[in-house]
């Protein structure tokens, strides 16, 4: 490489030079982890046309089943679930889970042109949608888990109730409907000091700090609010 950033040190520039091989063969590595993702085998075919709850325009909730969320042309469908519980024990949304989400409602804006995406949760459709309100979302397809089994059935709920942040993706082939992939590196050992970023590469926030002389640090989690 011949660039150079001005007044850096002949020692900077050979660091410098040193971490731009690395960045090369991870962005190789990322390259070649994402091509072996698309050539999973076919994956098992969902049994169960799940019926969620999503609000209307008027706010009333109707049914909407699994099948009906890929949009006219799409067969690949991105469904996150969101940390909400909803119930009277833990009442109240991940604030981590929002931060990501205040992000991805402006990506699943053009994500939208070739993939279907969904947002799930176990609270009730109304907490969902009041929660939304709040952050400003508008481009977000919220739909409640809380009348069927999807959360626990796709790794997003432990057999006590705790809910998890996966992603899970599905494929639509003809009138088949397959899972592709899951987040499942969740539940492989992390690095010691690390949390399990299974979902990371799709966070910008964390990926920015990444950038950054201090990192992410070990101390510091979003909030739901700064004032």
């Amino acid at each position: 490489m011949s660039v150079s950033y001005p007044g850096e040190s002949a020692e900077y520039r050979a660091a410098r030079d040193r971490l731009l091989e690395q960045e090369a063969a991870l962005r190789r590595l990322t390259e070649e982890v994402a091509a072996a993702r698309r050539a999973l085998p076919p994956g098992a075919l969902v049994a169960e046309d799940y019926v969620f709850e999503e609000a209307g325009e008027d706010g009333t909730p109707r049914p909407r089943a699994l099948s009906e969320l890929f949009a006219p042309g799409h067969d690949s469908l991105a469904i996150y679930s969101f940390m909400f519980p909803g119930s009277p024990e833990n009442d109240g949304p991940c604030a981590s889970c929002t931060q990501f989400l205040d992000s991805f409602d402006r990506v699943v804006h053009h994500a939208g042109q070739r993939v279907s995406v969904a947002i799930v949760a176990k609270a009730p459709v109304d907490r969902l949608r009041a929660h939304a309100e709040r952050r400003g979302w508008r481009n977000l397809r919220l739909l409640s888990a809380a009348g069927n089994t999807y959360q626990r059935d796709y790794l997003a709920e432990t057999d006590g109730g705790a809910q998890l942040p996966m992603l899970n993706v599905f494929r639509r082939d003809g009138g088949e409907i397959r899972h592709a992939w899951g987040s499942e590196l969740m539940y492989a050992p992390a690095e010691p000091g690390q949390d399990p970023r299974h979902n990371d590469t799709i966070d910008p926030l964390w990926n920015l700090f990444d950038f950054t002389p201090a990192g992410r640090g070990t101390d510091w989690f979003p909030a739901l609010s700064y004032d």
